[in-house]
């Protein structure tokens, strides 16, 4: 029992500093901080002006398939990046799987190219 506290000691006192200090900071936040509300700082802020329609509208899609695109590109450079990394240790096997994802992703690219989020009014 002994043993097992000094080994994880270190990872007690590292916890146990970590939630002192943000309880400290949220604290210190509360005590020290200036509450002078105006109208104006307790308006709602939209771009610079007062909100002038429902929040619940409808989007074009468009939006949804540029988030898509983004999407499907930073999956495309987080996955590939390792890969080209090591890619002499992967073999075979390795490559083929990176082929399949590319063709996945590919499929993807023609797909939103056909439905025209590429192309903005």
């Amino acid at each position: 029992m002994n043993a097992l506290l000094s080994d994880y000691l270190p990872v007690i006192i590292f916890f146990g500093m970590a939630i002192g200090l943000g309880l400290m900071l949220i604290l210190s936040a509360a005590i020290v901080a200036v509450r002078n509300p105006d109208p104006e700082k307790l308006s709602a802020y939209e771009c610079g002006f007062n909100a002038f329609d429902d929040a619940r509208m409808t989007f074009d899609v468009r939006f949804y398939l540029v988030a898509i695109l983004f999407i499907i590109f930073d999956l495309e450079i987080a996955f590939l990046f390792p890969w080209a990394v090591s890619f002499g240790t992967v073999g075979v096997v390795g490559f083929w799987s990176m082929m399949v994802f590319l063709g996945v992703l590919t499929i993807g690219f023609a797909y939103e190219w056909k439905k025209g989020a590429l192309e903005w009014e």
